[in-house]
């Protein structure tokens, strides 16, 4: 569903439907696309000597598939502004499934965007096991109802 300004209010939360089970091929590329060269996310063999014993999944991957897992939900009709207090609890592996929830926590209008308003959130993102492994406060200006951007459907052509 896509909120807007005024489907937002404080204390309410929402549970996002997706999980997402992270693979190794998700986790090496992502790392290695982002040229983060610390092994620990790809090297087997080195991750093995580390009190995680295999390897951990990019902590900044982490942050895109909690983030994203909540867009069809909270920022479909928004801008993002910004992350703050991210924090990671616990670890994430290959073969995890992660899931998350959101809470609102503040909102108002915009004094220089009329037909808009910020909303302040924490989103919490958990492990099939209810784990926690990711919690962080976001920001978004999102549109009033009614005023964002039209979404056109192109038609298809009839082929006769």
């Amino acid at each position: 569903m896509s909120r807007h300004f005024e489907d937002f209010s404080p204390g309410l939360v929402i549970p996002h439907a997706l999980g997402r089970t992270i693979s190794a091929a998700d986790n090496a590329w992502f790392t290695l696309v982002t040229v983060n060269t610390n092994p620990i996310h790809f090297d087997a063999h080195y991750s093995a000597q580390t009190e995680f014993g295999r390897p951990l999944v990019n902590s900044c991957f982490t942050l895109a598939l909690v983030t994203g897992l909540s867009v069809g939900d909270i920022s479909q009709n928004a801008v993002n502004l910004g992350w703050d207090e991210v924090r990671m609890p616990a670890p994430v592996f290959e073969g995890d499934t992660i899931y998350a929830q959101t809470e609102i926590l503040h909102c108002r209008e915009s004094k220089s965007r009329p037909n808009m308003g910020l909303v302040e959130f924490k989103t919490t993102g958990f492990k099939q096991d209810g784990t926690v492994v990711m919690e962080f406060r976001r920001t978004i200006l999102v549109y009033k109802r009614g005023h964002s951007p039209a979404r056109p459907i192109p038609k298809m052509e009839k082929h006769e």
